[in-house]
């Protein structure tokens, strides 16, 4: 007799994402399909982490996170993001960007109730909104830059429509949504009150193309929730501390669901992004620096084997497509990329609505060490001269 388990995780599977990067970490190759960012935090970061260690900040914080954090987030948003919020009501700090994003999804919509999204679209959003019970409606992102039809997400609204979801810069084909895009999303979420929830966690990865907030639009402030964290800024993908900003009467309750699944963000970690958020400007000048010429050097490396890469204006990851016929599929040309030259990428079909839409495409990260990366570009260059060869497991080196 097989014991009962609930209907909605009957359909769970392990993400491409991840299986693809267990692979990779198994044979000992180069893993530019997780976004992990492999690289060094700030000395400050850590240096404040250690530090509220041993001051043993161990106990619980409060619910909506520590004071001074929530001060330091309504600065940071008030100068960079054009949002004015209140610290005390109108700030949460979460268990990072995804703790943020399932406590917004948690509260405002219902069983039955439908989301928009844009597609190529990041799977959490997605499979979060589907195990609570919501409906996810996609609005189609077209190559090669990435623009939506704005009928198309009109047509997309119904009488159950509840939240429109943003990523930007996004994840996985680096759009940077422009300022008059933003304004059409938030002029028809006015007129069919809607919410809006946008995931900025690359906010200060861009290239050449400014970022905006939606909720810094007056007509948008108050049915807006602003989502980021430290994770992708900082280089702190495992620490998990992220918040979210928005109006006092949403945000008081997203509260209470933050301290129903999660009680408190790591409160040594939450230290620590008081600390990022202090440093200087010239920190995300060099960042800024450091991904524009790891996405050149892997943008050079897919043209000269055949690919077509979709130049990202902002985040750490690139979509690129390969010669029609070169392999049966992108998950063909995955698991082919990574048996012959040990470097692991995403299939483009696990990305969008329609997965025929992605099933020549790829997905790259380029959050990886200078040496990491330029290790990967030269095994990848090996698929334009014939002369891979089968990697061998770490097990049988």
């Amino acid at each position: 007799m097989r014991l009962p388990i609930a209907e909605r995780v009957r359909s769970i599977q392990q993400s491409d994402i991840r299986r693809y990067s267990a692979i990779c970490a198994a044979m000992g190759g180069v893993n530019l399909s997780q976004g992990v960012c492999d690289q060094p935090a700030p000395a400050q970061v850590k240096d404040a982490a250690c530090r509220a260690i041993a001051a043993d900040h161990a106990t619980y914080t409060n619910l909506r996170g520590i004071a001074e954090l929530r001060s330091a987030i309504a600065r940071k948003m008030r100068d960079f993001n054009g949002i004015e919020c209140d610290p005390e009501t109108e700030v949460c700090v979460t268990v990072g960007a995804a703790g943020a994003f399932a406590c917004a999804a948690l509260a405002t919509l219902n069983p039955g109730d439908e989301c928009i999204t844009f597609s190529p679209f990041y799977s959490y959003h997605v499979n979060l909104v589907q195990v609570i019970g919501g409906k996810v409606v996609y609005v189609d992102l077209h190559p090669p830059d990435w623009t939506f039809d704005p009928a198309a997400l009109e047509a997309a609204c119904t009488d159950r429509t509840r939240m429109i979801v943003i990523n930007t810069p996004a994840n996985p084909t680096g759009k940077v949504f422009s300022a008059a895009e933003l304004k059409q999303i938030a002029a028809l979420a006015v007129r069919r009150n809607l919410w809006l929830v946008t995931d900025e966690i690359y906010e200060y990865i861009t290239y050449d193309k400014p970022h905006v907030s939606v909720g810094s639009f007056p007509a948008a402030r108050e049915r807006t929730l602003t989502i980021s964290g430290a994770s992708k800024t900082y280089a702190v993908t495992g620490w998990r501390v992220g918040y979210v900003v928005g109006n006092a009467d949403l945000i008081s309750r997203l509260a209470v669901l933050n301290d129903l699944f999660y009680i408190c963000a790591p409160a040594p970690l939450q230290h620590a992004l008081l600390a990022g958020l202090a440093l200087p400007e010239e920190y995300y000048t060099r960042m800024r620096a450091d991904y524009r010429r790891k996405r050149e050097v892997l943008v050079d490396t897919l043209r000269a084997i055949g690919f077509a890469p979709y130049v990202p204006e902002g985040s750490y990851y690139l979509l690129a497509a390969y010669p029609k016929g070169r392999w049966s599929s992108a998950r063909a040309a995955a698991e082919a990329i990574l048996e012959q030259v040990g470097v692991a990428t995403v299939p483009g079909s696990a990305f969008y609505r329609n997965p025929a839409d992605g099933d020549r495409q790829l997905r790259f990260c380029f959050a990886k060490k200078s040496a990491d990366l330029q290790e990967a570009c030269a095994r990848l260059r090996r698929l334009a001269t014939g002369t891979c060869q089968p990697v061998p497991s770490r097990g049988n080196a």
